[in-house]
């Protein structure tokens, strides 16, 4: 179904069968995953995902296309190393964490600020692993010396060793061989990338963009954030941008000069959850913006028809 909402058509959807997650990610695409899928050309050779967090939408289309290639970016180290353990080692990361979570056992809170002082020494994967599946609301939090500081959620002991050990095998196995992991900013990480390929962002938003925010080591300005769709769209390269959106009538940043030539969708995310927390019942879109290169190959469809599933477009199931 498809509705209008501000001049720019809203893509709706019957809720898809998720996906494992080989860690939890405060901000992932992993509901919304089999929506965005709508909008890649059947034919893609490699997909690039920058500021790719736990790369929700790589590891949707990699189902749904096993021959897809993809090559995954983001500045956080932490990230990085993290994805590489999964890609190199499934087993011996699954097989620390849960030591960890056997340890946390008798004192889970002391036992989870243990780990925490100890991975901003030494930036062990299974650590930063245990601190994403037991800080609250699975969110990544820094300060200003770039140490995770994010508290732990007190409700949970975080999720069962067995589970965790197949969502990561599950994940490397889907990715091993035909996948890249790399810590770059993404004006560099996409200076490989060729017009059959298709390119999906998902940077920090507005909000939290325009100065140093504690979700993230370095935080993006929106104006380089422009110089950069600029330089993907001269290079007539096909690109999808998950960027701010609006919850109700309140709008999160502001939207994308027009002179980009993007053309611009709305997600729907369903009910806010901070809303329904005031009381109130007020639903989530998320904007898209697609490249013109992508809007050439996916043929001459309106943006209404963009939002409404197309026979000659996969889809995830």
């Amino acid at each position: 179904m498809v509705a209008s909402d501000g001049g720019s058509p809203v893509i709706h959807g019957d809720r898809a069968r998720l996906l494992p997650s080989p860690f939890p990610y405060q901000g992932s695409k992993r509901r919304l995953a089999s929506r965005i899928l709508r909008l890649f050309p059947r034919e893609t050779p490699v997909l690039h995902e920058a500021f790719c967090g736990s790369a929700a939408v790589t590891l949707a289309a990699a189902t749904s296309n096993p021959d897809l290639r993809v090559s995954l970016s983001d500045l956080d180290a932490n990230i990085v190393n993290l994805w590489r353990a999964i890609l190199e080692n499934p087993d011996r990361l699954a097989a620390g964490y849960g030591a960890l979570w056997e340890a946390q056992e008798k004192d889970p809170e002391t036992f989870y600020y243990e780990v925490r002082g100890r991975f901003n020494i030494h930036r062990d994967e299974a650590d930063f692993l245990f601190l994403l599946l037991r800080c609250v609301k699975s969110a990544v939090r820094y300060n200003k010396a770039g140490e995770f500081n994010q508290s732990p959620d007190l409700r949970r002991r975080g999720t069962a060793p067995s589970r965790v050990t197949k969502n990561l095998r599950w994940a490397s196995q889907l990715l091993r061989g035909r996948s890249s992991i790399q810590q770059q900013e993404f004006e560099n990480a996409l200076t490989v990338a060729k017009p059959d390929d298709l390119i999906y962002m998902d940077p920090p938003y507005q909000g939290v963009s325009a100065k140093r925010d504690a979700r993230y080591l370095v935080g993006l300005d929106p104006q380089v954030l422009v110089a950069g769709l600029e330089e993907l769209t001269r290079r007539n390269l096909s690109f999808i941008l998950s960027y701010d959106g609006k919850t109700g009538d309140i709008e999160h940043g502001e939207r994308l000069p027009t002179d980009l030539g993007l053309t611009h969708l709305y997600l729907d995310a369903g009910t806010s959850s901070q809303a329904t927390l005031l009381g109130r019942k007020e639903r989530t879109v998320e904007s898209l913006y697609l490249s013109p290169a992508l809007i050439a190959r996916l043929g001459e469809l309106s943006p209404r028809e963009l939002a409404t599933p197309q026979p000659n477009l996969p889809l995830a199931q």
